[in-house]
């Protein structure tokens, strides 16, 4: 087993004799019997552009029986008049390999310069290792121990990325208040580990447990964390397992030496890069011992998984599969995940864990301890809907999930090991990162460089009423609340290495207003009334008239004994359409209500009764009848 207490980088605060640090990292198979020295070499952040400065180096020996091959050296890094050696603060390391070859005098360099697999931080640029002397260390006192991790019903998920959506994982907490206000309940925040300066969104995996240093690095994302959890927002962020970044060291060193079949993790070139290979017990254990220490060090909610569709091998698979039942069986252990907090018999991990697996997307969630799912069917529809300006009933359909072939449970095993149910439901969104925004499909602005024609958001308000009041996760991607208009290429690097910085200008406009306003009022909707969140649907096919844009359907909830109906109008003009009432009695218009002079009322003196609705042009009603 990977053991963290003897890999990264391990210092002592400063003494009279400077600062002492151990170093150690696993390299199977790199032996010194075949000629191999390893060299750590460092530098004091504070000197590394000091050309008068020259990094320290250290040799390494490998630790006899170590089940991975374990080098290591315990340094000492003296004071050094004139530089910052040997005095508190961050220090700066990388490795590098050689190779001493018969019949040479100097050894060959096979590796010039690569990264910790195993580093706890980073510089900024992200490919150097970095530690910090204890003295000088930050650390969170958490204060979340009362923290639940909301049931999957009540979740509301946010898509960000960190440095687009507001510079680091201090500039996330500053915009929480605006977050609640819409609503949601989780932020599920793409790749936050240290990566390059070439911009990709963090999905060239180059660490693992280091997150950017950019952004405040470990203690900003336990910052954030604690403060998500103070405000009743869980976290979760997304992993990349499918690949790497080529510079990852098992990918880098095995393949500088020739050696790649010998690495303990990483085989031949796939699609997006170097492919982890789950077939080695070495890969499996070092993404458990990742995925574990942001369960427990960083009190995460959960994980989306980045490109399952290649990770599945079946249900008893060592890939994805085993990974979903790693982390279910190790939340059980941590007090957040169930109600009583020591996971008594009947309660399932409320572990919040969605693979991205568009292929397949309900076998995964019905054969693995998955209990979300990532799922482009309702974005892909609303883009066609947008783009080519019609209604069709395959939307309602998209907005039922037994339609879509989901259920609403699933059996897992509780704490004592007995067999539970566990709710299940696929996240629903109209857009995520890796998709032009939907105003984009509504109309382009006129130049040389596509965007989103904004003056046209007024259309987005029926896919937004849409969004909050379906069965399944509503999920958002950042912007979208007030129409961020980018446009992607459809491939290319353009895709992955352009910031595209929210423009928060947006939300002081009028179009950004008029939309954010809706979004916060079905946020309130949505956690207000169980019959938005239930799993119960009813589309109203008959009265619906999707060829003049008007679509209706009837969320209920059988427990609380709560209906609401929901007119959807996507047209260019105010429909006149009669609707059928399911049950008698009042039923109140909600979204505009707080604004409304007099509540906007309608009485059904019998179930089923028609009653003619003037439904609104590019908007929609929610009209609930309470219990």
């Amino acid at each position: 087993m990977i053991d963290l207490n003897e890999v990264g980088a391990f210092s002592s605060a400063p003494s009279e004799t400077g600062v002492q640090v151990r170093f150690g990292i696993y390299l199977p198979g790199i032996h010194p019997e075949e000629g191999y020295r390893l060299r750590v070499r460092v530098i004091h952040r504070s000197d590394r552009f000091d050309p008068e400065v020259a990094p320290l180096n250290f040799d390494l020996s490998p630790v006899a029986e170590s089940p991975h091959n374990l080098w290591r050296v315990d340094a000492i890094i003296p004071v050094i008049p004139g530089t910052h050696f040997g005095v508190s603060g961050s220090y700066l390391y990388r490795y590098q390999l050689f190779q001493v070859v018969p019949g040479s005098d100097q050894p060959k360099v096979v590796t010039q310069w690569f990264t910790d697999p195993f580093a706890r931080a980073t510089d900024e640029v992200g490919q150097l290792a970095a530690f910090v002397t204890p003295d000088v260390a930050e650390d969170v006192a958490w204060d979340d121990v009362d923290w639940k991790t909301p049931e999957l019903a009540d979740l509301i998920v946010y898509e960000l990325h960190v440095e687009e959506f507001n510079r680091s994982f201090d500039g996330v907490i500053e915009r929480l208040t605006y977050l609640k206000s819409l609503g949601v309940t989780c932020l599920e925040l793409m790749p936050v580990t240290s990566m390059k300066r070439d911009f990709d969104w963090g999905y060239g995996p180059l660490h693992y447990f280091a997150p950017c240093e950019r952004w405040n690095g470990a203690t900003g994302l336990k910052r954030l964390v604690n403060a998500c959890h103070k405000a009743g927002i869980a976290v979760i962020i997304d992993v990349v397992y499918q690949h790497v970044d080529p510079g990852f060291p098992y990918h880098q060193v095995y393949a500088d030496a020739g050696r790649l079949a010998d690495s303990p993790m990483v085989r031949g070139e796939g699609p997006f890069g170097p492919q982890i290979d789950f077939s080695k017990d070495f890969a499996q254990d070092y993404i458990q011992t990742a995925n574990f220490r942001w369960l427990h060090e960083f009190h995460l909610d959960g994980f989306r998984y980045d490109e399952v569709t290649d990770l599945y091998d079946g249900p008893a698979g060592v890939q994805y599969a085993k990974m979903a039942w790693d982390n279910y069986n190790e939340s059980l252990k941590l007090a957040r995940f169930t109600p009583s907090g020591n996971a008594a018999a009947g309660e399932y991990s409320r572990i919040i864990q969605a693979p991205e697996a568009l292929n397949r997307p309900q076998q995964i969630l019905r054969e693995t301890y998955s209990n979300a799912t990532w799922q482009d069917g309702l974005l892909n529809k609303a883009q066609n809907m947008a783009q080519w300006s019609y209604v069709d009933d395959d939307f309602a359909h998209l907005l039922d999930l037994g339609l879509m072939g989901y259920s609403t449970t699933k059996t897992v095993h509780d704490g004592t090991g007995q067999p539970v149910e566990m709710p299940v439901a696929p996240f629903q969104y109209l857009e995520s990162h890796d998709h032009s925004q939907l105003i984009s499909f509504v109309g382009l602005e006129d130049g040389d460089v596509p965007f989103g024609d904004r003056s046209k958001a007024y259309a987005l308000q029926p896919y937004a009423i849409a969004l909050y009041t379906l069965q399944g996760t509503p999920m958002l991607f950042q912007g979208q609340e007030f129409a961020e208009n980018y446009v992607l290429p459809n491939d290319g690097n353009g895709r992955i290495r352009i910031r595209r910085d929210v423009n928060w200008e947006f939300f002081y406009d009028q179009q950004g207003q008029m939309l954010i306003h809706l979004y916060r009022v079905l946020g309130r909707l949505r956690h207000e009334y169980p019959s938005l969140r239930s799993r119960e649907s009813f589309y109203c096919h008959t009265e619906s008239r999707p060829q003049a844009g008007v679509i209706i359907y009837r969320r209920q909830s059988s427990a609380d004994g709560q209906v609401a109906m929901v007119i959807l109008n996507f047209s260019g003009n105010t429909q006149s359409i009669d609707v059928a009432f399911p049950e008698s009695g009042e039923y109140r218009e909600m979204i505009d209500d707080s604004i409304r002079p007099v509540p906007y009322v309608i009485t059904a003196n019998v179930p089923g009764q028609l009653v003619s609705v003037e439904a609104p042009s590019h908007y929609g009603f929610v009209f609930v009848k309470a219990a």
